[in-house]
């Protein structure tokens, strides 16, 4: 007997996407269908800036900044850019902050749904296309200037490695080798990333490089915020093994930050990477 107080889709069988479902029996609360004036929009919102990513034997790090900017001004100065995805994934956000926070728990209830749905996980590159079809269907959002590129990474089960995903605003998939970063001071991060990344890296040795990168960044990028010694704000770290992912505590990130700080106090521009 069906239940009275649920509508006969919600009970029929049928496909293991919530995304797919949703645009079908309540297409409005997609953000993609979010209608917005014409013309460019992209300055009315704030824009979260600097992710970076890098892989170590047996998993792979995630971190970003903490500012977002609106035009010239900071418009927040503690914003969370980096989210557990599942058990073993995790993505981070550029570009518009509000709609990528959406994508982001889209994305996660995708991934829930399709386990609760076929009683497995989706497999790493499984979730990457995923991903990608949600930034995909904001394309027509992102030509008016409301665009979000993510990062994805994640422990991969069954290759058992780290790995890591880029994205285009049209939804084009790019797997990356070592590291990546995206936002405005991504060009600076994996400038620094050149020179300090090794593949031995331990876990902790992959925080601080990457943390090295994100102070790089924001030292030549003003919408990328550095760690904040007055307000004792850090960077998010995450770190995703064959364990599962956990969130590096912030007395840890602050430990780690306040090494990379003290070292550049004796060297303004940072570690130099070995020449042999």
């Amino acid at each position: 007997m069906s239940d009275p107080r649920l509508p006969a889709a919600y009970l029929r069988p049928g496909t293991s996407s919530f995304s797919e479902f949703l645009s079908q029996q309540a297409p409005d609360l997609l953000p993609s269908r979010r209608a917005v004036p014409p013309g460019p929009a992209g300055d009315l919102a704030p824009h979260a800036t600097t992710i970076v990513a890098a892989t170590f034997p047996g998993g792979v790090v995630m971190a970003g900044d903490r500012r977002a900017t609106m035009g010239n001004i900071i418009a927040q100065r503690d914003i969370e850019k980096v989210f557990p995805a599942d058990e073993f994934s995790v993505v981070g956000i550029a570009g518009t902050a509000g709609l990528a926070v959406e994508m982001v728990r889209l994305f996660q209830t995708e991934l829930e749904h399709y386990e609760k749905i076929e009683g497995t996980t989706l497999s790493m590159d499984g979730k990457a296309n995923r991903l990608a079809a949600l930034i995909r269907a904001n394309l027509g959002l992102a030509m008016q200037g409301l665009s979000v590129v993510p990062l994805f990474a994640g422990f991969d089960t069954a290759a058992h490695q780290g790995r890591i995903f880029s994205y285009d605003v049209t939804g084009g998939r790019y797997e990356e080798t070592a590291f990546h970063s995206v936002g405005s001071g991504s060009l600076f991060a994996r400038g620094a990333l050149k020179k300090l990344y090794r593949e031995d890296l331990t876990a902790e040795q992959c925080v601080t490089a990457i943390l090295q990168a994100l102070y790089d960044a924001a030292d030549d990028d003003s919408a990328t915020g550095g760690p904040d010694l007055t307000r004792r704000i850090f960077p998010v770290v995450h770190v995703i093994t064959a364990e599962g992912g956990r969130r590096f505590p912030d007395s840890e990130v602050a430990e780690i930050a306040d090494r990379v700080i003290g070292a550049r106090m004796q060297r303004p521009d940072g570690p130099a990477a070995a020449l042999t």
